[in-house]
């Protein structure tokens, strides 16, 4: 869709500078109109360089709205609401307010143009899924229509933070992981390309050509040598490997294997299972606080697990709802959900307070999650440091077998 920039005057004659994105100049006009602007001149900006400024912010990330800016932005939002700030009013003052986030500001004109048009602010949202997704804008459609929008949208922050909470305490625990690991891959090819034929040239020097080498070291010489000679293809193989994989992982069946690997691992399996299980109940209890109807909940719910195990057994349990179970049954016959998550339903489906048990539910997990991911930290670390120790002590017998060889035929 071409983006246009255009000057307009409002109903004072102030003039106004802004770019929209829409089909043609007729549909610029029309908005400008319906916002009561009077047109001055439109022009349509350079797609070429749009595109290609697009492509580099894909590239670098920039193009993407930190999940602390879209709390700090929601939280903000929700305050002036609350305070009775008119909801454009609001907007825009946030917008000239998020200079750290050039993506988000321009996200906000755009909401801003929307809103001005008719536009309700959750369907305004709902045009931009990289940063509002389907639980933001179902919550925020919910808001507007029982009119809650500001306790919506403090809900909705306090859900993006604990989200955030666990990815963060995730990637914090598998970063010393990563790197140990990163460091044992590289030292392994540093060896092999650099020390190992070096090795191998000195036991030939002192042993001479008929000098019977042990089998470890003749093979650590045969991988060495393999790689040296053919490092492009060895390059070039695990370059495809991994594109193939991250590939394969973006499509559909792709994705299900993945998360079914997951899902079957001996200690990954527990941690994912309880992330899935904590996004379900603390999604669907804002969802169902906020009045969403239960199928249009279990169906935004199920796109907001992490996982396509997950989203497909809540797709089956919409689907039973909607023939009239009762969603605790359903969850009940499903190995995928403990006894706790059906019975806590249960209890909640007969007081009428889902929402609230299933909070206490997701609180539950969440501090589950953490002992888990504790220790699972705890766990890896010296699985690393044993691997290491491990690579290191094969090549240093190698090393040291062909030497106390070569020692014992001077004897």
């Amino acid at each position: 869709m071409p983006l246009f920039s255009y000057i307009a005057l409002d109903d004072k004659g102030n003039p106004i500078k802004k770019t929209i994105d829409l089909p043609d100049r007729a549909a610029v006009i029309s908005n400008l109109t319906k916002q009561g602007l009077r047109p001055v001149s439109i022009k349509e900006t350079n797609v070429e360089a749009a595109s290609s400024t697009s492509s580099l912010d894909n590239i670098f990330g920039s193009k993407k709205v930190k999940s602390d800016q879209l709390v700090m932005f929601t939280r903000q939002l929700s305050a002036m609401v609350g305070a009775g700030v008119p909801l454009l009013r609001a907007l825009s003052a946030l917008s000239e307010h998020v200079a750290e986030s050039p993506v988000l500001k321009k996200i906000l004109v755009e909401v801003i143009a929307d809103v001005e048009g008719g536009m309700t602010l959750g369907d305004a949202f709902a045009k931009f899924p990289n940063t509002f997704n389907d639980v933001y804008v179902n919550m925020v459609r919910a808001g507007e229509a029982a009119g809650i929008l500001d306790d919506i949208l403090k809900r909705l922050a306090i859900q993006q933070e604990k989200s955030a909470t666990i990815k963060k305490k995730i990637k914090s625990s598998m970063s010393y992981p990563v790197v140990l690991l990163i460091i044992t891959v590289l030292a392994f090819f540093g060896l092999m390309l650099f020390v190992i034929p070096e090795i191998g040239k000195v036991l030939t020097d002192l042993g001479g050509g008929d000098a019977k080498l042990p089998g470890l070291t003749l093979a650590m010489l045969a991988i060495s040598g393999f790689f040296i000679k053919y490092w492009y293809i060895v390059l070039l193989i695990s370059g495809g490997l991994v594109f193939g994989i991250l590939t394969l992982i973006k499509t559909k069946k792709g994705k299900h294997l993945f998360h079914g690997l997951l899902l079957k691992l001996p200690v990954i399996k527990i941690i994912i299972k309880k992330i899935a299980i904590a996004h379900f109940a603390r999604t669907f209890s804002a969802l169902i606080e906020a009045g969403v109807a239960v199928l249009e909940a279990l169906r935004v719910t199920s796109r907001a697990v992490g996982n396509v195990i997950y989203e497909d057994a809540l797709m089956e349990a919409e689907e039973a709802v909607k023939n009239g179970k009762s969603l605790s049954s359903v969850i009940a016959t499903n190995p995928m959900f403990p006894p706790i998550v059906s019975q806590m339903l249960l209890v909640g489906e007969e007081t009428g307070q889902t929402d609230k048990v299933l909070v206490k539910v997701a609180d539950f997990y969440e501090e589950e999650v953490d002992i888990a991911i504790g220790g699972i930290s705890t766990l890896i670390e010296p699985i690393m440091i044993v691997v290491m120790g491990g690579m290191v002590g094969l090549i240093a017998a190698s090393v040291m077998l062909p030497i106390a060889g070569l020692a014992q035929n001077i004897k």
